[in-house]
């Protein structure tokens, strides 16, 4: 065993980071990478995952908002399980477990966040600000999973809760809203 597959062994995230290579416009030539890197949004620096969830709502807007109930979840399962390939394929071609440019989980996460809600700027601010905030501050399970579910899967499943906790928060501020608007 030389010392690189040593120092693999006992500090394989730190190691894995030192060989993780940064993605560059050549990875939108190529399908797979085009879309998990959120159209290339996910290359622009900071926060890449704001800006690929700002990219995933004039898809919502445009193309989703309009669906029915059914086919809306129709599109959240495939373009989840699309993005669990997608999002493995590119982390390894990136040598890295979830690189920060890897957006898709983003978009779908945002999308399952404006589930059936209607198509209105404060419904989509919401959706935005409530996602952004779970996906960052990642609670309880979101975090463990973020931290021991790996590859496309993993990269997928921890902003699908965060969508699903800010769905949820959106809907109880819908109905506080609606509770206190008919007091009046």
């Amino acid at each position: 065993m030389n010392a690189k597959d040593l120092l693999g062994s006992i500090f394989p995230l730190i190691l894995q980071n030192k060989m993780a290579r940064q993605p560059n416009i050549k990875d939108l030539f190529n399908l797979g990478h085009f879309l998990s890197l959120g159209f290339g949004s996910g290359l622009i620096k900071p926060a890449p995952g704001t800006w690929g969830t700002l990219a995933a709502l004039p898809v919502w807007w445009f193309l989703l908002a309009d669906l029915s109930m059914g086919l809306y979840i129709a599109v959240l399962l495939f373009t989840f399980a699309v993005g669990v390939f997608l999002c493995g394929y590119t982390a390894k071609a990136l040598g890295s477990h979830d690189h920060g440019s890897i957006v898709w989980d983003e978009f779908v996460g945002v999308w399952i966040a404006l589930a059936f809600l209607p198509k209105t700027f404060i419904a989509l601010l919401l959706a935005f600000a409530l996602f952004r905030f779970f996906d960052i501050l990642k609670p309880y399970p979101i975090k463990l999973l973020d931290q021991h579910v790996h590859g496309g899967f993993g990269i997928m499943i921890d902003d699908v809760l965060a969508g699903i906790f800010a769905w949820i928060s959106l809907k109880f501020i819908m109905y506080i809203y609606a509770f206190f608007y008919f007091l009046v």
